[in-house]
């Protein structure tokens, strides 16, 4: 009896020393992300199952927490999609106010309604819940995220009624409520109710696969609107179809079909040209068939299943050369079929079947070449005249008298169903797959990995041809030429078995192989859905709007359900040790007090990384850092393959920069100094100082630093677009449109007025340029290189006297000729950057300076001010609307007197109206990633840090204006 009260005190004083142990710990861990931040992420892992496994500790920020991304201390996404969570969203997520990308999609265990209070999340941008089981009413506090772009709801089972507060989303691009259980109507503005019709700015209305009844309302379309693709398909829709729909001329993809639609087809439909895709099929539709000859680019029709009055096959059919897809099924069509149809050059299937047609069928002597199938079932054709070529073609004439005529006799082939299963699947690439084990696919690189699963559905192709290997090799390359571009750890990815569902959706089975290893990490997979669910990936055209549903990925450790086996053991076996480990924790607490000082030596390490900083150097105390990391020798070596010449993206007079790769998977431009270019400790805490307290969109990020082992090193985010001067001059392959051009100078304006007006202490640049303005994924403009900038802290007079520094062609006359800087000096050279934007010339260019020419050609009176000679032929051809205001804007930047110069912050104000004379929208990126930015376009943009960038941008300028 004593010793069982023996062992039991002595297990309790482990359990007490246990406890005070891990207080401890926690008392000497300081955590750098926001406190209110931290509080709503441990809720959201209270009422979530399967949260990432390092989700712990008290600093998801510092500590890279699967899924979250933060600026600074403060969370601005989480994404965390295909990852098994299960659970509801909490209310509590409304207070994560800095929050901009939602993206939980492909978790289906994630159900529940979404609370109302997601309203508060101002700064979301994008909320996209796919393939999860949410379902009660879409909160209309949804209408309150008035920043939102990206609302993507489809596949859940979400029910009541479309929330007429989403017409207050004026920036939403992509709207994707597709296949849920909504019902009523489609709801438009009146009086003070908003509505759908308020979307001018949106792209995409997906509402396939729901309930929706009543009529379209007419008032729901109208010129101003700019939508590419409207998917009504598969709901309960009665009523005419609206005429207002031939307003909208930008309408490239239509499905109404599978609804109830009654009347006649719009003559106004005639107006859409731009109209790829046309589906109107299994309705009531009736009155004459509709002549549509002014959709010039159509590819696929289907009006199928109509009661069209009875009328001969329509003759202007034949005309139109870009049709690929003709689905005339049960429309009453009668008499023969014109030959010329089949010669269209880029017809694949025809399906005139259940109707009324007869005579001969002959496809002609020179039909496509890409016909595939002619479906005629259950017609009146008496005689099929076969012709030489026409083997390849499928062709069912199914109950017809042709093959009524010998029923004793041998069967044609034509009057025999033809299997039209594709067995596609993406070949291996010049390798012979081995046998791999476990659950692990052979990739076509024939490496046996873990792949990432899921589902590709395309909504509206334009081809039908399922057997087409030219067109799924075209795909596959895109997706990898997608990954690649932003940066996924993706080696191959392979597809499968396409097919069309009853819906006349086109499904393909997608296997993403990871790249390195033989599974992916958390990051990698939340990474990939996110491309995808984003509608970052853009597929060839011919495939058209779709959406993707991820499989739950299972392998992050390499294992997956035998490792939940090993799990349990694992579990068995730990508590049958439990007993020995409390009694080992009595030696540990023992030893405690001996460690306490090493663990308080490393907490200060981690709350002040330059805890080995040299103070006897004349470098002053530790540097005060907000965000940046300091990265050590070894770990740079690794992320940079020990400084191989292979990860070197670039060369000046400052030193090297390389190319890093964490393990997660995401790039880092690493910038190494020479030995005998390197500043004094000093001057490199100063600068890392300075860097570490800029956090802006429109300006690039420091990601930390390293000063050790007698290096120097900076390092910072990768952006993959290059300079603007490489985009000017055509180095970097990305068109530069004019509108464009004022998106880019809205973004660099602002990041250029955050340092000077936001910034604590205030930041003049001093060498502010083209080639100092990135672009990044999106080609939002990004200000960078900081290597001569000054703080105005400590200045009461309004300026800094300094050493004059700069660019020539850029530098302010005033500050070279005073060495008095203000932050209008940056202004003067912003107006020059504004000049460049206009002509693409360099500032100064075979003796002329940009400045000049263009104050001597000026002529107000004139159009374009004559400014025809000196404005970049590249943009002639375009409507430069606001080019006036553009030019007025660059001059007054570039006045002689600096206290005639407008600040910063009114140069932004005066683009913004300009942005918004010219009908666009100054806070919508400058490339949306769901907009037709052809993937720069066409060519393989180098990155900023190329050698050949420096060789023009100045990334490290080798001729700094410096007069001693």
């Amino acid at each position: 009896m004593g010793t069982s009260a023996t062992t039991t005190a002595g297990l309790r004083i482990s359990v007490l020393l246990l406890l005070a142990f891990f207080t401890a710990r926690i008392s000497i861990t300081q955590a750098a992300t926001n406190g209110g931040d931290l509080s709503v992420l441990n809720s959201l892992k209270d009422v979530w199952a399967n949260t990432p496994p390092n989700w712990v500790g008290g600093d998801p920020c510092g500590d890279n927490w699967d899924g979250i991304s933060c600026s600074g201390i403060r969370v601005t996404s989480i994404t965390l999609s295909s990852t098994g969570l299960s659970g509801q969203l909490s209310g509590d997520i409304a207070s994560l106010s800095e929050l901009q990308i939602l993206d939980l999609s492909y978790n289906k265990g994630l159900r529940g309604n979404l609370p109302q209070s997601i309203g508060n999340l101002k700064k979301l941008t994008n909320l996209i819940l796919v393939g999860c089981s949410f379902s009660g009413p879409i909160p209309d506090s949804v209408g309150s995220l008035t920043r939102l772009t990206y609302l993507s709801l489809n596949s859940n089972g979400f029910t009541g009624t479309i929330p007429p507060s989403i017409g207050n989303l004026i920036n939403l691009y992509w709207l994707d409520l597709a296949d849920n259980q909504l019902e009523g109507s489609v709801p438009v503005s009146d009086g003070d109710t908003p509505g759908l019709d308020l979307l001018v700015n949106t792209k995409h209305f997906h509402f396939g696969k729901n309930q929706l009844t009543g009529s379209i309302p007419t008032k729901l379309f109208n010129s101003s609107m700019t939508l590419l693709h409207v998917l009504f398909d598969s709901n309960k829709l009665t009523g005419n179809i609206p005429p207002t729909l031939g307003q909208v001329n930008s309408l490239e993809v239509l499905r109404l079909d599978r609804n109830s639609l009654t009347g006649t087809v719009p003559g106004s439909f005639n107006n859409l040209g731009s109209l790829t895709e046309l589906s109107l099929s299994n309705n009531d539709l009736n009155g004459p068939f509709p002549n549509i000859t002014g959709m010039t680019v159509l590819s696929s029709m289907d009006m199928s299943n109509n009661s069209f009055d009875s009328s001969s096959f329509p003759s202007w059919i034949s005309s139109m050369g870009s049709l690929t897809t003709l689905m005339l099924e049960n429309t009453q069509l009668q008499g023969p079929v014109p030959a010329g149809l089949f010669s269209l050059p880029n017809l694949q299937t025809v399906n005139l079947a259940r109707n009324d047609l007869n005579g001969s069928l002959d496809i002609g002597p020179s039909h496509s070449s890409q016909l595939q199938l002619i479906d005629m079932q259950s017609n009146f054709i008496s005689d099929y005249r076969q012709r030489p070529g026409a083997n390849d073609v499928d062709i069912i004439l199914l109950r017809n008298p042709v093959c009524d005529e010998t029923p004793n006799g041998p069967r044609q082939s034509y009057c025999i169903p033809p299997d039209r299963n594709s067995k596609y699947t993406t070949p291996s690439n010049s390798c012979v797959p081995g046998r791999c084990s476990s659950n692990k696919t052979a990739s076509p690189n024939c490496a046996c990995a873990f792949a990432y699963t899921g589902l590709l559905v395309f909504r509206a192709p334009s081809f039908s041809d399922l057997g087409n290997a030219t067109i799924f090799t075209a795909l596959q390359r895109s997706l990898m030429d997608s990954f690649r571009s932003t940066q996924l750890p993706v080696d191959a990815v392979q597809l499968s078995n396409p097919r069309k569902d009853s819906s006349e959706y086109l499904d393909i089975d997608l296997k993403v192989f990871p790249y390195g290893q033989d599974f992916f990490n958390r990051s990698g997979v939340s990474r990939i859905a996110f491309s995808l669910s984003n509608q970052t990936f853009k597929p060839p055209s011919m495939f058209g709007p779709f959406f993707f549903l991820g499989d739950e990925y299972t392998h992050f450790d390499g294992g997956g359900s035998g490792s939940k086996k090993s799990a349990s053991t694992g579990i068995i076996i730990g508590a049958a040790v439990g007993g020995i480990v409390l009694v080992l924790m009595v030696i540990l607490a023992a030893v405690y007090a001996f460690r306490q000082k090493k663990r308080a030596q490393k907490a200060t390490e981690q709350s002040h990384p330059f805890a080995h900083w040299d103070a006897t150097e004349n470098t002053g105390g530790f540097p005060q850092l907000k965000g940046a990391r300091c990265f050590s020798f070894d770990e740079l070596k690794k992320y940079t393959n020990n400084f191989s010449d292979a990860n070197a993206i670039g060369s000046g007079g400052y030193g090297k920069v390389y190319r890093g790769v964490l393990p997660t998977g995401h790039l880092l431009a690493i910038k190494r100094a020479q030995r005998e270019s390197m500043q004094g400790g000093h001057e490199f805490k100063t600068e890392i100082e300075l860097l570490s307290r800029v956090h802006h969109k429109n300006v690039v990020s420091l990601v930390g630093f390293c000063f050790e082992q007698g290096e120097q090193m900076l390092i910072y985010e990768y952006v993959p677009n290059g300079t603007l001067g490489d985009a000017l001059s055509g180095k970097s392959g990305i068109s530069m449109e004019w509108t464009r051009r004022l998106k880019v100078a809205l973004g660099a304006a602002r990041g250029l007025a955050y340092l000077h007006e936001l910034a604590d202490p205030p930041i003049i640049h001093r060498d502010i340029k083209s080639a100092n303005i990135l672009l990044d994924e999106r080609l939002t403009a990004k200000v960078a290189d900081f290597g001569l900038s000054k703080l105005m802290g400590d200045s009461e007079k309004g300026h800094v006297t300094t050493q004059v520094k700069g660019t020539m062609g850029y530098l302010d006359p005033e500050y070279y000729m005073t060495q008095q800087l203000t932050e209008k000096s940056d202004v003067y050279s912003f107006g020059v950057v504004l000049l460049e934007l206009a002509t693409a010339k360099r500032p100064i260019e075979r003796g002329k300076y940009i400045v000049r020419e263009v104050k001597m050609a000026m002529d107000k009176t004139k159009s374009l001010y004559n400014l025809q000679t000196v404005i970049d032929p590249a943009i002639c051809n375009e409507s430069l609307k606001g080019l006036d205001k553009f030019v007025d804007l660059a001059m007054s930047c570039v006045h002689e007197t600096g206290a005639d110069r407008p600040s910063m912050g009114d140069v932004v104000k005066e683009i913004e109206l300009i942005l918004q004379q010219a009908g666009l929208n100054p806070n919508a990126d400058s490339v949306s990633t769901s907009a037709t930015y052809e993937e720069a376009e066409k060519g393989s943009p180098r990155h900023p840090y190329s050698k050949e960038s420096f060789e023009y941008s100045g990334g490290f300028p080798p001729s700094k204006l410096e007069p001693q």
